[in-house]
């Protein structure tokens, strides 16, 4: 955390360290360390965190996502091709001039 002192007539940044260390950050290094880790637990985690954990969408929203998706990937495509379409012709008109 940064903060602004104005009390001494000169704006000063000063820095704020927190008196535990690692505190706001992961320890990539503790996590390696952990001896039980092996494949076989990863993929334990990894299945019990996609079973338990994670929300799934309903038959409804995913329905309605891939609707949305499907709708704004053709609204871009309509784009595209009309911008391809005006550049295609802004060049034929260039090209006519100068030949």
């Amino acid at each position: 955390m940064i903060r602004i002192l104005y009390n001494t007539g000169v704006a000063q940044l000063v820095e704020h360290w927190s008196p535990k260390p690692g505190v706001g950050s992961s320890s990539l290094s503790s996590r390696a360390n952990n001896g039980d880790m092996n494949i076989k637990g990863y993929f334990k985690e990894s299945f019990t965190e996609l079973v338990h954990k994670v929300t799934w969408p309903t038959w409804n929203e995913l329905q309605n996502s891939t609707v949305l998706v499907m709708v704004a990937t053709l609204i871009i495509a309509l784009i595209v091709a009309a911008m391809d379409a005006g550049f295609s012709r802004i060049m034929e008109f260039i090209y006519n001039l100068l030949y």
